[in-house]
């Protein structure tokens, strides 16, 4: 079955979708936003689990990679290009499960803040412009802040690169890995989405409430 973007823009039209780079704030002005404004939250990872149990691998294979995969070693050192293929390819099929669930949630009636999978190519066909923020954070902070926050998957990632066998060369890896998914390009996509763009600034301090108040502007919510 195939449905058209205008009936799912239909029903998203009480979502509101932040998108963009590592360490550049999404999960935490997208929570900002749902207490502020009383928001439903879909955070990132929502669902997960359930996704991918219904996964099939052969429609979902990037989705059902963890459950065939020899080891979390070999997931960690896969190489650049491997583990950012797998990356793409787990987003686009993660987005048709977000969309479902996203029109569940509508339902409530209430607005929805989504720390989204959806790429700004879905989200030109599915939403507005005033109902989607890019965001981003310099290339070298996506990068080498990328481990510096203390969410449970990333800390799991880090204790699994701390036990390869050769620790050092697991991390620079992956550090790697981090380039090639930040790559330029990427940035230069993002930028250029024609959505609007909001550039976390490292050098003012404490600009999360400052940020918020601009994302809530743009969304329309006050």
């Amino acid at each position: 079955m195939h449905i058209e973007n205008n009936i799912l823009k239909h029903y998203l039209r009480n979502c509101y979708f932040i998108l963009g780079t590592a360490y550049a704030g999404k999960s935490t002005m997208c929570a900002m936003l749902a207490e502020k404004y009383d928001m439903l939250h879909y955070s990132e990872n929502y669902g997960i689990h359930e996704m991918r149990e219904v996964a099939d691998p052969k429609l979902q294979p990037n989705l059902c990679y963890t459950k065939q995969m020899p080891s979390w070693e070999a997931f960690v050192t896969r190489s650049p290009e491997e583990y950012s293929a797998w990356i793409d390819g787990s987003a686009r099929e993660v987005s048709q499960f977000q969309v479902l669930e996203l029109i569940k949630m509508s339902a409530s009636g209430k607005k929805i803040i989504v720390d989204t999978n959806l790429s700004w190519e879905q989200l030109k066909e599915v939403s507005d412009y005033d109902h989607v923020a890019v965001m981003l954070s310099p290339q070298q902070m996506s990068v080498e802040r990328f481990f510096d926050r203390s969410d449970e998957d990333k800390q799991f990632l880090l204790s699994v690169l701390d036990n390869c066998p050769d620790p050092q060369w697991a991390m620079e890896n992956y550090r790697a890995i981090l380039t090639r998914i930040h790559r330029p390009e990427i940035y230069e996509a993002l930028e250029n989405s024609g959505f609007a763009v909001f550039k976390r600034d490292f050098s003012a301090g404490d600009t999360r409430q400052e940020m918020c108040d601009k994302l809530a502007k743009h969304f329309g919510l006050e």
